[in-house]
């Protein structure tokens, strides 16, 4: 279970900022099978070598598709890798699980190829968040995997568990408070929106973004450290050195089944969902086995594999789904959640980090 603790953890750096090491070069595993073939390529490490050997196998055995799947660097740097292959019009990979804020990056220079939902029976499952569009409407990408941010608690420092994102700004909490380190991956705005000023709409312009980074900046004598490092925090949640933070709910959640004294709640506010989707490259030319590999991977069944097996919440809705309830809560929730506003995270970049630097360093 220590095992998969760790590597559990340590995806998620892929998952959100990317990870560099391991997975920074593109090395391809090829499964043999007919001609047909698809290159996709998934975050490295503990979660290419999960579908690796849970999925890809699986999906060839039932389609004869062949999956030559390669480990992606860093968010950033794969994006750009895409887009300069395509302009030469090649694709390193067809499809791609991208973040959201390379979906829409990739969005701006049309990289990737619009999907036909028609060709994607089980897409309509989807939840709505999940459906990634063009301003025009085009489908830009799928959902593939979701996770949720929650509250975190060390259980023999907090007997009672917190209901609401207040905590993080209640007094008695002082010193005790570990956060994610960057505005782009803590979505701290979106929480602090949420919990205070009624919705993420709060941060529509640049007036209620600085009211929003005011109200944020009230939580500061709280935090005893602000983290990139996820294993020294979950270190220090377990020890009870940092009892407080926000942290990933499944990862917490197995640390507690190990026999650990931390607890993952969702406040009432709701758990931050965020997610990656598959694309295709528009220099793909295997446009067919691409929808054929995306409607497979919306399958139910196949989102209650990717629960139970890789720790991720399901894209498609829960009553389409065998997961137990207590399957369904290891991963994910019911409660409505704060979804990220990746837009910001395009357009208002610069901005965005240079207040967080002056909220983080004042």
């Amino acid at each position: 279970m220590r095992d998969i603790l760790k590597t559990t953890a340590s995806r998620r750096a892929v998952l959100g900022a990317g990870l560099a090491g391991a997975s920074m070069l593109a090395m391809p595993s090829v499964l043999r099978a007919q001609d047909k073939s698809l290159k996709v390529g998934v975050y490295g490490g503990y979660f290419k070598d999960s579908f690796d050997k849970n999925i890809f196998p699986e999906f060839t055995k039932a389609t004869g598709i062949a999956v030559e799947s390669i480990a992606e660097p860093t968010g950033e740097a794969w994006l750009v890798q895409l887009e300069q292959a395509a302009r030469a019009g090649q694709a390193p990979a067809d499809l791609s699980m991208m973040s959201q804020v390379a979906m829409l990056k990739g969005q701006a220079t049309d990289l990737w190829a619009p999907l036909d939902m028609a060709k994607l029976k089980n897409a309509s499952g989807l939840i709505e968040t999940f459906v990634n569009k063009y301003p025009d409407g085009r489908v830009a990408g799928i959902g593939a995997v979701s996770w949720y941010i929650t509250l975190v608690t060390n259980t023999d420092v907090y007997k009672e568990a917190p209901t609401s994102w207040t905590a993080l700004w209640d007094p008695a909490n002082a010193d005790k408070i570990g956060l994610l380190a960057l505005v782009s991956n803590s979505f701290l705005l979106e929480v602090t929106a949420k919990t205070h000023f009624g919705g993420t709409n709060a941060l529509d312009t640049e007036e209620g973004i600085l009211k929003v980074f005011e109200k944020l900046a009230e939580v500061k004598p709280n935090v005893r450290l602000w983290y990139r490092d996820e294993a020294q925090f979950e270190q220090a949640l377990k020890s009870g050195e940092i009892p407080m933070g926000q942290y990933y709910h499944d990862v917490t959640g197995l640390a507690a089944a190990d026999g650990h004294p931390v607890r993952s709640t969702f406040p009432k506010e709701g758990g931050i969902l965020d997610s990656g989707c598959w694309a295709l490259s528009r220099a793909s030319e295997k446009t067919e086995e691409a929808h054929i590999f995306i409607d497979y991977m919306c399958q139910p069944a196949i989102q209650a594999t990717l629960s139970r097996k890789v720790g991720t919440s399901p894209t498609i809705k829960r009553d389409l789904l065998d997961l137990t309830a207590e399957e369904f809560d290891a991963v994910s929730s019911d409660i409505e959640p704060i979804v990220p506003r990746y837009d910001l995270y395009q357009t208002k970049s610069d901005f965005l980090n240079q207040k967080w630097t002056e909220m983080i360093a004042g």
